[in-house]
């Protein structure tokens, strides 16, 4: 698969949490239309799907959602980001995350690892920059989208013979109000910290688009067809 990249928007483009909402609503939408349908993959591919998104999400999702709370200077934006890694601490997602690939058989290799590497240390160098809004952005990007990648993720765990669905069921409810608190604090953060004129809005964006497809279609390993899709 050949993931589209949104073109370059320079920071006055836009200038609300508002009118970028429905930009991201309509890249993630293109996310999950691009995605090959559970029953079609082997074991194998399931497995690596599972794996390679748990080899992202639990050592790095904390850290980016605090990175994102670093770069950020409004008295606004803070609570939403300090509400989110409230839960994320408090209930311990990386620990439900955890069991639950452990549960579909997918707990990650060093061949897992590795094949995210290169695309998430693209990200970890992208928010170390501490460009809050950009950040905002993305994290408002990649919350909208495990929302609604956690039933897809369930099928495919459901195929590898899991019962354990705690993760997907509680990040399929929570991270509906996590996105709109991220898209909130976007509002509360541009007029006070604006992104400089020639930035690109979208470039965490399309890092995490990148980072996404990797997990699903393994480009440099056993690549998945694009002639499987879900739609």
């Amino acid at each position: 698969m050949s993931t589209t990249i949104a073109p370059s928007q320079p920071a006055g483009s836009h200038s609300d949490g508002g009118s970028l909402q429905p930009i991201i609503n309509n890249m993630i939408d293109e996310v999950m239309a691009s995605l090959p349908k559970p029953e079609s993959l082997t074991s194998k591919q399931r497995r690596g799907i599972i794996a390679r998104y748990t080899a992202v999400l639990e050592g790095n999702f904390i850290y980016w959602m605090t990175a994102t709370l670093i770069a950020v200077k409004s008295d606004g934006a803070r609570p939403h980001i300090m509400e989110n890694l409230f839960e994320e601490c408090k209930d311990a997602h990386p620990d439900m995350l955890r069991r639950f690939a452990m549960a579909a058989h997918a707990f990650p290799t060093d061949t897992d690892a590795l094949a995210v590497h290169e695309d998430m240390t693209r990200m970890r160098l992208f928010l170390g920059r501490l460009s809050a809004v950009q950040s905002l952005l993305a994290m408002a990007f990649f919350e909208g989208f495990i929302q609604k990648f956690m039933a897809y993720l369930a099928d495919l765990s459901k195929l590898e013979g899991s019962k354990d669905m705690e993760y997907t069921d509680v990040h399929g409810v929570c991270d509906v109000a996590h996105t709109a608190g991220l898209f909130e604090a976007l509002d509360a953060e541009m007029p006070v910290n604006p992104l400089a004129s020639d930035k690109d809005l979208f470039e965490g964006v399309n890092l995490l688009r990148i980072l996404v497809d990797t997990i699903v279609f393994d480009p440099k390993g056993a690549a998945i067809p694009k002639n499987a899709l879900a739609n």
